[in-house]
């Protein structure tokens, strides 16, 4: 085994780094802290995050703003008449539907499978092997996707709830006790408020069709440094579909305890990178993207790791070369694509993709010799007649050969999942 698994070099992907001038950035706090508690505190917001600034807006954020002493609640009443005049205001972006591109993108041939898939154990809620609900109030939650930072691996749950969906967190974090999957992914420690519950990191207003939630799609680490990025949801829409304000990247630089929303490192709501995977490779930050929702195809972007907060340095892939312009990203994964993450397997030479495929209602797995591709055809991992409401596959950054460990949602417990299925070769590949 080895933390976070490597890819192939920079001369071996055959890949360059473009020249690109750094940005400005300034910061939009809302977290909260590690044991005494703590709630939303706002700075200025650039013009250039309008969406940003319209929540901060709404929420009542000014410079003088004080914290309360305790972290804000959910919000189970109506917005008040101020506020919905505010919000009234608020154009929220429309759906856009990329699940259909202009140029399909290559598709290779499948090279391998991952076979015989069986749930290993929960991880949160009642009767799990964490019992998160009696030691951190947390009786169901989702996602669970990881990432490294000082030798500790880190797991992050979006919405979040104590029994019968009571106080409600739209984002948690936990530390494991250690990185080995066969170990079962034990909880170690979670950011907590004075009352020992699970602390919500990136605060929401909690009010539909202004800021329904905010969750962290992927995390990833850049030095001591804890990135994660999140997407805000307007609202809710039909099965796989949602509205997005915007998404963008917030950082903590005290181990998880206290978290800053980028104002200047952030997309609009019709972004093809509203919900991302992260993956460190040869120095830079690759960005795997798709739009909110679970329709749309996978574009790609590139930027140092040094620069990751600088906007101005991303670069995104056209199909053959990395442009500054975020409109030129090809699509190199076809839609329908949910919920992703993505490593490097050793013993394939390959990277893996694990999504979510809305359509078939499965999980399915691709590979590539490169992350520009050419992805593969995907075969199936596990569907809903075997694991009913199954969603977000988050591959467990850690090599443990041909078996493959993943986490997964279920939406009728509402819990998150170990998994583990057997990576097979396709006939006829070695």
């Amino acid at each position: 085994m080895m933390p976070d698994v490597v890819g192939p070099t920079r001369a071996e992907s055959g890949t360059r780094r473009d020249d690109a001038t750094a940005g400005s950035r300034s910061s939009y706090f809302n977290g909260s802290t590690f044991g005494g508690g703590g709630g939303r505190r706002c700075s200025r917001v650039p013009r250039r995050s309008a969406w940003l600034a319209a929540l901060a807006i709404v929420s009542g954020c000014g410079a003088a703003a004080a914290p309360p002493a305790t972290p804000s609640l959910p919000r189970l009443s109506p917005p008040t008449t101020a506020e919905a005049a505010v919000a009234a205001k608020v154009k929220a972006p429309a759906l856009v539907d990329r699940s259909v591109t202009s140029t399909p993108p290559a598709i290779a041939p499948a090279l391998a499978s991952l076979v015989d898939v069986a749930r290993v154990a929960q991880l949160t809620g009642p009767g799990s092997v964490n019992a998160t609900d009696t030691r951190w109030n947390i009786s169901g939650a989702d996602l669970g996707h990881m990432f490294w930072n000082n030798g500790s691996l880190y797991m992050v749950f979006g919405d979040t709830y104590g029994p019968s969906h009571g106080t409600w967190r739209s984002n948690t974090i936990a530390r494991l006790v250690s990185p080995d999957p066969t170990k079962g992914l034990r909880i170690a420690s979670m950011i907590t408020d004075a009352r020992g519950t699970a602390a919500e990191l990136l605060g929401s207003l909690k009010v539909d069709a202004v800021e329904h939630t905010v969750i962290p799609t992927y995390g990833i680490s850049v030095g001591n440094r804890m990135i994660l990025h999140y997407m805000s949801v307007n609202r809710w829409l039909t099965p796989g579909r949602w509205v997005l304000n915007g998404s963008g990247l917030a950082y903590s630089d005290d181990g998880g305890k206290s978290w800053t929303k980028d104002a200047a490192v952030s997309w609009p709501g019709t972004s093809n990178f509203g919900q991302v995977a992260m993956v460190a490779s040869s120095g830079d930050v690759y960005l795997l993207g798709i739009p909110g929702g679970r329709f749309g195809g996978v574009q790609i972007a590139r930027v140092p790791q040094a620069d990751i907060l600088q906007l101005s340095d991303y670069r995104y892939w056209d199909g053959r070369a990395w442009r500054a312009d975020a409109a030129s990203a090809a699509t190199v994964v076809p839609g329908p694509v949910g919920e992703l993450s993505v490593r490097w397997s050793p013993s394939l030479r390959r990277w893996m993709m694990l999504s979510l495929d809305e359509g078939r209602a499965a999980v399915v797995l691709r590979t590539a010799p490169e992350l520009t591709g050419p992805w593969s055809a995907e075969t199936v991992v596990a569907t809903a007649r075997q694991f009913p409401g199954l969603y977000a596959p988050y591959l467990v950054p850690v090599d443990t050969g041909r078996d493959v460990y993943f986490t997964m949602s279920q939406a009728g417990p509402y819990e998150v999942f170990l998994m583990k299925g057997a990576l097979t070769p396709q006939k006829g590949v070695n």
